[in-house]
């Protein structure tokens, strides 16, 4: 029983805990520039690029590190079994005694003479002191210092690096492009939720209010019970609309934390109203009139900064032609020196490679680079092509998206009257529940449809946004 009431109590702390907790945190107010901003901190996107870009910055560096001056140690240690010996030969000596001949050393007896009282006189050579030709155990340290003096591949590398850099920075513009643009649109369509889910719960409202009134009458016997069945579908129809709309919203809300880097546990909360109405019209009609720079397109960027980058891939084939000229400076150090060391212990000098003869190797690699280079040409006309006409497709698209949504503005807004009108009209008994039906889903249809031009503007003002690059400064 004991144990019973304690996991009760236990129960009832982690609730009250989790409710606490969930008081606590309040709701991250955004609007849309915010919620961009927040998206440049913290999406996962930009965070990649902007890492890509530092590891472009260290490449640039590595590239550039190879033509300054490199230092290298080395340090060896030898041990040699038996040494070997050098004897320069000793000294000759007169002497009575006759020696054996010994090669080796080429110490001995020499040559002798015979004196007059028969005594004999010997030229002896006695062996010198044998001399070390090295150490038994040694060690040595080397020191390096070198120097690239020209290198027509080292020179194309320092421009390519930078060409590399530039594309690597392009491309963090284009992900920062996206990342707006999907943003944006992740915004537009939660407002256009939140306002569709207002506007359909002030119709429930005012239906739930109808209803009770007519169920009423239908007690007092002056309404029919098909009447009363006929608005409860209705009111149902809104009411799975609402639970269709709130099951869209928690979706966009997560992948709208998602884009901004969020913890899915957060709560944000979007205070900018949804643009509509002039503002929307004024701000589509001088997007639509607005002159296509084409230069300032980042998928044009990005196509120039691949021709670059084949142009400098030619040129790197061709320098396969050219000598490669090195300059060194080498010093060494022993722990121990033997008698005789003839090594020098500083060097300096240069190394001289040069191509002589491939077999015709680099002029074909040097004439499939002319050709890729080509391609790279053909290719940024075709895309300059492309990208003029889809400017013109995009602005066109929107004119055409502003007028519908400009014609279903109107449609909305009569089909509220209409709807208006008719239920009041079904109150006083003058239309039927059918008419009220019919009202009742040409209002809907039209209002999804209103909001659905909304959106289709929006989103069509969002891609000429990013294809022209306005309106995309966000500050980090």
């Amino acid at each position: 029983m004991f144990r019973k009431h304690k996991q009760i109590l236990l129960l009832a702390i982690v609730v009250l805990s989790g409710a606490m907790t969930a008081f606590a945190q309040e709701p991250v107010k955004l609007s849309l520039q915010e919620a961009l901003k927040l998206a440049m901190q913290n999406n996962t996107n930009i965070l990649n690029s902007e890492l890509d870009l530092k590891m472009a910055q260290k490449k640039v560096w590595e590239t550039t590190a190879n033509g300054l001056p490199q230092i290298s140690g080395k340090g060896s240690y030898s041990h040699i079994f038996k040494v070997p010996t050098l004897s320069f030969g000793g000294k000759t000596v007169l002497s009575n005694t006759e020696v054996p001949w010994d090669p080796t050393t080429q110490s001995g007896t020499m040559s002798s003479l015979q004196l007059l009282s028969g005594e004999n006189i010997y030229l002896n050579s006695e062996p010198g002191t044998p001399i070390e030709l090295g150490l038994k155990n040694n060690t040595t340290f080397d020191l390096t210092l070198s120097q690239l003096i020209f290198s027509g591949s080292y020179i194309v590398g320092l421009q390519a690096t930078k060409v590399y850099y530039g594309l690597t920075k392009q491309t963090a513009e284009k992900t920062r492009l996206d990342v707006i643009e999907t943003v944006t649109n992740t915004y537009t369509m939660i407002q256009l939720a939140e306002e569709s889910k207002k506007i359909l719960g002030q119709n429930l409202e005012n239906i739930n209010k109808t209803l009770y009134e007519i169920s009423e009458m239908n007690k007092q016997g002056f309404l029919e019970k098909t009447d009363v069945d006929q608005l409860e579908v209705t009111a149902n129809t809104i009411r799975n609309a609402l639970n269709q709309i709130d099951s869209n919203l928690n979706m966009a809300y997560r992948l709208l934390k998602i884009q901004l880097g969020l913890d899915d546990a957060a709560k944000i909360e979007l205070i900018d109203s949804l643009e509509s109405g002039e503002s929307l019209t004024t701000s589509s009609l001088s997007l639509i009139s607005e002159t296509f720079n084409i230069d300032q397109n980042v998928d044009y960027q990005l196509i120039q900064t691949s021709e670059k980058a084949a142009k400098l891939e030619l040129n790197l084939a061709k320098s396969a032609f050219l000598p490669t000229i090195a300059g060194f400076y080498n010093h060494t150090e022993k722990l121990k020196a033997p008698a005789f060391d003839f090594a020098p212990k500083d060097l300096i000098g240069l190394n001289l490679s040069l191509p002589i003869f491939s077999s015709g190797q680099r002029m074909s690699v040097v004439s499939q680079k002319k050709m890729a280079l080509e391609k790279a040409k053909n290719t940024r006309m075709l895309v300059s092509s492309s990208l003029v006409m889809q400017a013109g497709q995009y602005q066109s698209d929107l004119k055409l998206k502003l007028e519908r949504f400009q014609n279903q503005k109107k449609s909305a807004e009569l089909s509220d009257d209409i709807y208006q009108r008719t239920l009041e009209k079904y109150k006083q008994g003058m239309a039927s529940s059918m008419d009220l039906m019919t009202s009742q889903n040409q209002y809907l249809s039209n209002l999804t449809n209103y909001y659905q031009t909304i959106y289709d503007v929006l989103g069509a003002k969002s891609k000429l946004e990013k294809m022209f690059n306005i309106n995309q400064d966000t500050e980090k």
